[in-house]
């Protein structure tokens, strides 16, 4: 049996050596991480990824080694060193890392590779950390730092769970085209010409949708990728242009299987954790807590109070009230945090982004209020908010418009907002279930009809009879037997039970708006294969990176990312994208029209 081990440079890694290794002779490779001249004694911090060493050089010293060697081995410098290892006098030990009781008595020292001490953008392991955009140009210099290291390692063992689950499942792991058709799934595509057919383009995948519908279709029955998706839309701090999903699917499956399927992915990969998922549908997720990815770690329940404020002489509730608005308000408590006037006032800047003017407020305590709106609050009016109060004392928030996405997005974003502020959130992992989503919404810009998830969707079983004979408006309402996965405040799945009658899915199409040469154009090569004999299937797809933001406990995706790009879309290491040259746009065919 080969041995793996043969042919390296080095007996050990640095930060597995402990005292039970004394008297060991050991070679190390890594990179310097301190350098200590003391006059007679001279010392070096070793690095490699698994922690740090001392070396001390005495010996070699006094066995002829050449001082002038320590003017080589600067910060970052690769070297190969032997020896020994010895316990350090009691004085000497070094209790805040792992091999703190010994070091390494060097006999040999060789430089591999040195580092340029005086063009070193930064130095990995500094207490003064350099700023992200620096980090991010030398990606492979912060790369060194365990804390990256860390997030690569806990990415990978995620990896190796996730597959050996779906493997033992009887899952067929397979691998789809990246250069593949433009399919609308939401957002723009990214597009690669092609040289060999002259003025047509190959679509990076926005996800390999229709790709894992026809393997159901030529009757692989369960299928899983780990794969890389591209979507050219406008980035965040948990979103990447390019990103890894789990992608999932399976024949002759109904809704509760892929629950119970997704269930048991995430107790794998979340190992040693308890994974059980809550069940809400998208209606109550929405009036509870304003969004469809809810983070249910902390209170603060949404409240509607449209009713109340049809008889109120407080105007604009009043007029939101009566117009089909939607008004809501959320109750902070004293005993989580007391908000003072301009910690109020700056709540207009939180709700800004979505749409809102500002949110109104009123103290209570007990039968008194004040403050904000407090005098149009009638006792008839707070003895309805003290139903919903969870104590005497505390302040009411408050988001009204006559867009009912408006007053959600606001008040969840206030309700987000506070949760950072006086860190309500508890430390753990809230899985939900969140289902019944509309099948469609409604793109006021384009007038039409869009699909909530994707044009695949199968709607639920009860309105199915309507989707297919109804008209505009008596589909435009219609649940889908689609489903997403929430944890703690992030859409992390999303998934649904499939289409797989080419009569329903034509019809999904017609409803979309497209013409029958549209259709034909852009998925008639699938429309096709679903008149060949379908399985019913449904799926699911997991956001790799942000699982593993959970899984790491960071709030930036970047950081579980190798070599992310920034929020301009942008490689600030190899300077992505780049102009292409002209001997490129001539094979290509192309033209480059320069935006003003």
């Amino acid at each position: 049996m080969a041995n793996p081990e043969i042919g390296l440079m080095r007996t050990h890694k640095c930060g597995e050596l402990r005292k039970d290794h004394t008297e060991l002779e050991v070679s190390l490779c890594g990179w310097v991480n301190k350098y200590r001249n003391l006059g007679a004694l001279h010392f070096i911090d070793l690095r490699d990824k698994s922690g740090l060493v001392q070396l001390s050089f005495e010996q070699w010293l006094n066995e002829g080694g050449d001082l002038s060697v320590f003017k080589k081995t600067s910060h970052e410098t690769v070297i190969k060193i032997a020896g020994k290892i010895r316990v350090r006098p009691e004085s000497a030990v070094n209790k805040e890392i792992p091999t703190g009781e010994i070091e390494v008595s060097v006999t040999e020292i060789k430089i591999l590779s040195e580092a340029d001490r005086h063009q070193l953008p930064f130095l990995p392991n500094a207490l003064n950390k350099a700023t992200e955009d620096l980090r991010l140009k030398y990606r492979y210099l912060d790369l060194r730092t365990n804390r990256l290291q860390k997030m690569l390692s806990i990415r990978s063992k995620a990896y190796q769970r996730a597959r050996s689950f779906l493997h033992n499942n009887e899952f067929v792991e397979v691998e789809t085209p990246i250069l593949y058709k433009s399919t609308p799934e939401g957002a723009r595509d990214y597009i690669v010409p092609s040289r060999v057919n002259p003025g047509k383009v190959y679509a990076l995948p926005q996800s390999p949708q229709t790709l894992k519908q026809l393997l159901m279709v030529g009757g692989t029955d369960r299928y899983f990728q780990i794969t890389k998706c591209f979507r050219d839309e406008d980035l965040r701090i948990d979103r990447q242009p390019e990103f890894t999903q789990i992608d999932i699917e399976a024949s002759f499956c109904e809704q509760e299987y892929v629950r119970e399927l997704a269930s048991g992915l995430m107790n794998s990969i979340f190992e040693g954790e308890e994974v059980s998922f809550k069940t809400m549908t998208f209606k109550e997720s929405l009036d509870k807590y304003g969004s469809d990815k809810p983070d249910t770690r902390f209170g603060l329940e949404h409240s509607s109070f449209t009713e109340l404020f049809i008889e109120s002489s407080f105007g604009l509730f009043q007029k939101i009230s009566t117009e089909g608005g939607l008004v809501k308000g959320l109750f902070l408590p004293d005993s989580l945090a007391q908000m003072a006037r301009k910690d109020l006032d700056s709540l207009t800047k939180v709700v800004e982004p979505y749409g809102g003017k500002g949110v109104a407020f009123f103290k209570v305590d007990g039968e008194e209020t004040s403050g904000g709106i407090s005098k149009f609050i009638t006792s008839e009016h707070l003895s309805t908010f003290k139903k919903f109060q969870t104590e005497n004392k505390g302040v009411w928030l408050f988001s009204a418009d006559l867009k009912h996405s408006v007053a959600h997005a606001c008040l969840d974003a206030v309700r987000k907002h506070l949760r950072d502020k006086y860190s309500l959130a508890e430390d753990r992992y809230d899985f939900l279930w969140i289902d019944e989503f509309p099948l469609f919404e409604f793109d006021e810009a384009e007038n039409r009809l869009v699909a909530m998830h994707h044009p695949f969707s199968m709607p639920s079983k009860e309105a199915l009879e309507t989707f297919m004979n109804g008209s505009l408006s008596d589909v435009k309402d219609l649940t889908a037997d689609c489903y997403d996965v929430v944890c703690n405040g992030y859409e992390i799945a999303s998934g649904s039970i499939r289409i797989h009658d080419p009569k329903v899915q034509s019809r999904m199409f017609e409803l979309l708006g497209f013409s029958k040469e549209e259709m034909q154009r852009q998925f008639g090569f699938f429309i096709e294969a679903l008149n060949y004999g379908t399985p019913p299937h449904g799926g699911i797809a997991f956001g790799m990176d942000r699982l593993m933001m959970l899984l790491a406990k960071t709030e930036n995706i970047r950081d579980v990312v190798a070599f992310p790009k920034t929020t301009s879309a942008s490689d600030l290491m190899a300077d992505a994208p780049s102009l292409p040259g002209e001997e490129q746009l001539e094979e290509l065919n192309l033209s480059w029209l320069k935006k003003e």
